[in-house]
């Protein structure tokens, strides 16, 4: 046996670390994933509720520009269904609830202008980042000095329209406007091809869901690494890895197994918890200790029909109240159920992490009742899933980068450490934060290790 028997072993069996390994296996490398969870997928995660219907409690959808997804879902003969839109869209703001049909929401004439104004601004300012090294963009260090909020406070002068970038912002990033750097958030709108995208059903990123559930995109990936000679370990965690001249050594609690090359496909603040020796470059640990995980709690409500329909809404609701920040329908197309889907996020969703399950649940039906009628108040089931009580994620749905790290730091995110190669959405440069963005980056840390072995 050879003095290392694997070419690469890969940390984290999401769609980054399987994507990577697909591609390695099928050019005949010897590759080993060792995933900490049971379960291969990531922050994707389909449960099956009682009533049957496959509900995914982590990403879950597909849109436009999503190619490399999109195209991995007709590889494996997965269905697509649309999201959703039919009917009136529920949104409250500063106490007032009005309702609207498509994507213009109920504003003022004053507001709206506002809005689109400061739309067309920020996608202005996006177009001129650059997606590779958003660091080395011309007005990097000057937007790395503020967050969005005090973009926001400096150019929006309507305060509806403020509440709705604020709203936008726990949608889009799970996390306040006054935690994320403006060049963070001007980059997140460059990678995806602006904020419309980003915050529309219909052509942008919510327009499709897959029959089944997303984690499928995860099973697909890992069967085909598998049937090229890929090893794959669950519930194995990685504890510390140690690299010399010849090889790399990784170290579970069941052994250590000796390759040319790792691949990390976690998060940064994750892969901040493992042990390295020789310690990593001061730079490449302080951006994985300065990027924490946006803070989600994502429910669905199971209804015995989708009552909401018969009065003619389309079951999306917005607001800036607590618990939930928003709902979409949830319901597949065939089936006699009806399903909500809601977030509690940024700092609620911290807040309400510590309350009981019970309690939640209560507080949210209670929400629901006030925006749907009674009937939102006597859901037949009540699933969640706490991303921010995850041990092996500790929040969603990406990493998050405070004033001054990116243009400090942010030139290490893809940089390898000798042996050791990085993955994970937040590498991206295409959908970072975002399942394609996953697979973009598996793909391309395969072909950067495919080069040095």
């Amino acid at each position: 046996m050879s003095a290392n028997p694997w070419d690469c072993i890969i940390i984290g069996a999401g769609a980054a670390g399987l994507s990577a390994a697909r591609q390695l296996s099928r050019n005949g490398k010897r590759v080993l994933v060792l995933e900490a969870r049971d379960r291969v997928g990531g922050r994707t995660y389909t449960q099956t509720a009682q009533c049957g219907m496959p509900v995914d409690v982590g990403g879950q959808w597909l849109g436009p520009g999503q190619n490399r997804a999109l195209a991995l879902a007709a590889e494996l003969e997965l269905s697509l269904w649309p999201q959703p839109q039919h009917g009136r869209n529920l949104l409250r703001l500063r106490g007032k609830l009005s309702s609207f049909s498509g994507n213009v929401p109920a504003l003022s004439l004053f507001s709206l202008l506002d809005l689109q104004i400061n739309i067309w601004r920020l996608e202005a300012m996006a177009r001129r980042i650059l997606a590779e090294a958003p660091h080395n963009s011309a007005q990097a260090a000057d937007w790395d000095r503020i967050t969005f909020a005090q973009w926001m406070h400096r150019h929006v002068r309507s305060r509806r329209t403020r509440a709705m970038f604020h709203a936008a912002t726990h949608a889009v990033l799970a996390t306040e406007p006054e935690e994320i750097s403006m060049l963070q958030f001007l980059f997140y709108l460059r990678s995806a091809g602006g904020l419309i995208p980003l915050i529309s059903a219909e052509g942008g990123a919510q327009e499709q869901r897959i029959r089944g559930g997303a984690q499928q995109l995860s099973e697909g990936l890992a069967s085909m690494a598998r049937s090229r000679g890929a090893q794959i370990r669950l519930a194995t965690p990685v504890r510390q890895i140690d690299q010399d001249e010849d090889g790399v050594n990784v170290i579970t609690d069941s052994g250590t197994e000796r390759a040319q090359r790792v691949v990390i496909a976690m998060a940064p603040s994750q892969a901040a918890n493992l042990e390295f020796a020789p310690g990593l470059p001061t730079q490449r640990r302080q951006l994985m200790q300065r990027m924490p995980m946006g803070s989600v709690i994502k429910v669905i409500l199971i209804y015995d029909k989708p009552f909401w329909r018969e009065a003619g809404l389309s079951g999306e609701m917005v607001c800036d109240e607590a618990p939930l920040r928003m709902t979409f329908d949830s319901t597949p197309p065939d089936s006699e159920q009806g399903a909500l889907v809601g977030f509690i996020l940024g700092a609620e969703a911290a807040r309400w992490s510590e309350q009981p399950k019970a309690i939640r649940r209560g507080e949210i039906c209670r929400q629901l009742t006030g925006y749907f009628g009674k009937a939102a108040g006597h859901p037949i089931e009540y699933i969640e899933k706490d991303w921010c009580d995850d041990p092996f994620a500790q929040g969603c749905y990406v990493g998050l980068m405070a004033p001054g790290v990116m243009s400090r730091l942010g030139h290490v995110i893809r940089e390898p450490v000798g042996r050791i190669h990085w993955a994970g959405t937040e590498t991206a440069t295409e959908w970072n934060g975002y399942i394609e963005g996953a697979i973009q980056s598996g793909e391309r840390v395969a072909r950067e290790v495919m080069q040095v072995l």
